[in-house]
């Protein structure tokens, strides 16, 4: 049984939910979001509080329950706040710089990278080596993250490449040379 299905998803304000059959659209400052639920998971709107309950009491229903609470949670939180994920660039001679909307980077190959971001989402640069990606649906945020990660992922040796803000890379030690 999910506990996190149980749980209500608080509306805040500012932010306008719809419900037409199954989808649950969410309208905020950030712009607009909508999920559609499973029919196995019966939405409703009370006391500014999304609730969500089950239809059948199958297996497959009990993960949807809280798959289907967090997908929607998400959207609320997404179009109020907005999700971000930050990118470091580590290396010589890589780097990465505004073209308009597009990102350019140059990671150590002939020619450079150009990333043309979808609508919804804006990327900026700071400081040359830090890329950050912004946008109000988490999905499209982690997966345009992890394509720029994709261009140049860091290397075990000397830790070279785009790497996620605070993540950790284990380093081997290479040869152990002449002595």
């Amino acid at each position: 049984m999910s506990r996190i299905g149980k749980k209500p998803v608080e509306i805040p304000s500012g932010v306008e939910i719809t419900i037409d059959g199954q989808t649950v659209t969410a309208k905020g400052p950030l712009g607009t979001e909508s999920v559609t639920v499973r029919p196995e998971i019966a939405v409703k709107v009370e006391d500014n509080h999304i609730i969500l309950s089950k239809v059948g009491t199958t297996r497959e229903t009990d993960a949807l329950y809280g798959l289907s609470r967090t997908l929607v949670a998400n959207a609320v939180h997404g179009v109020k706040e907005g999700f971000e994920k930050k990118l470091e660039i580590q290396g010589v001679g890589y780097r990465a710089n505004m073209e308009g909307k597009n990102l350019n980077l140059a990671l150590g190959y002939s020619h450079p990278v150009i990333v043309e971001p979808p609508a919804g989402i804006t990327i900026t640069v700071e400081a040359n080596t830090k890329i950050s990606v912004k946008g109000s649906n988490k999905q499209t945020v982690g997966d345009i993250a992890a394509f720029i990660r994709s261009k140049r992922p860091p290397e075990v040796y000397k830790g070279k490449g785009i790497r996620y803000e605070g993540e950790h890379i284990r380093r081997k030690a290479g040869k152990a040379g002449k002595k």
